[in-house]
Order: C-alpha cells, then structure tokens, then sequence
C-alpha cells in the first residue's frame, strides 16, 4: 500500500466527497422516489460539501501536521465551502422563493420564466452530519491505507 500514500492526502477527500454524495443519493430517492437526476442534487441530508472540507482538514492534518501552513489553508478553504454550503446558498433559495411569488402573481409566462429552485443550501443540521460523516470516512480510509 506504500503506493497510495503519497497520494492518500488528495484521494481520501474525493473518496469521502463521492461516498458522501451516494448517501445523500440514496436517502433523498428514498424519500423522492428513483430518478437518476438526484445524484446531482444540492442541498439535503448530509452535506457532501462539508464532508469533503473535513475531509480536507482532516488529511492534511494527519499527514501533514497539525502546525503545517498547508492545514492552516485547509481550515481555510473549508471555512469558505462550509460557508457557501449554508449561508450563501440559503440566501439564493431565498431569492428563487421571492421570484417564484413573483412570476405568480403577476401571471407571468411560466415557460418563459420557469419556476427556480427555492432550496440549495444546507441546514445546521445537515452540516453538522456531513461533518461526522467526513471526519470518520477520512479516518477509517487512512487506516486502510497504512
């Protein structure tokens, strides 16, 4: 496995972002029904962002050490996905909410001007899952990898 090591500190994270996504995957059809479109979908339980953000953190702290500047641009870097994950995107929900009101009542072309999705952030909750989520998948790969 010597051959992956050097390697790992960049693999794990995508690993942990797809196998996060795939969760997410499958809980949303659970509850929406199959469609193949959903493996794309933003928002929902858990957050794959934020699991791939820890999942940074928490591969460049191991491998890196915890007083290696390149940590220091990992807190960094997942401040911002965590950051764009809830709060940024919450406010886009929110403005696709208002022009969806819009276009209704002004009885606007609905074909012309599709109705927007009005959720793509994230909850507290959802972040705080995909955290757990991205920190044990980041450890539990490291030590298949040793």
């Amino acid at each position: 496995m010597k051959f992956i090591t050097p390697h790992a500190i960049f693999i794990i994270p995508i690993v942990v972002g797809i196998l996060v996504q795939i969760v997410k995957f499958v809980l949303y059809s659970l509850k929406h029904g199959w469609d193949v479109r959903y493996v794309f979908t933003h928002g929902h339980m858990p957050s794959a962002h934020t699991a791939f953000a820890i999942s940074i953190i928490t591969s460049v702290g191991y491998y890196e050490g915890i007083n290696d500047g390149s940590f220091a641009v990992a807190i960094a870097l997942a401040f911002l996905i965590i950051d764009d994950a809830t709060r940024l995107r919450m406010h886009l929900g929110d403005q696709g909410r208002y022009l969806n009101m819009l276009v209704e009542q002004l009885n606007i072309d609905t074909d012309k001007y599709p109705r927007l999705k009005e959720r793509t952030g994230h909850r507290v909750s959802e972040v705080i899952v995909g955290a757990i989520l991205g920190f044990i998948l980041t450890m539990l790969l490291i030590q298949f990898f040793k």
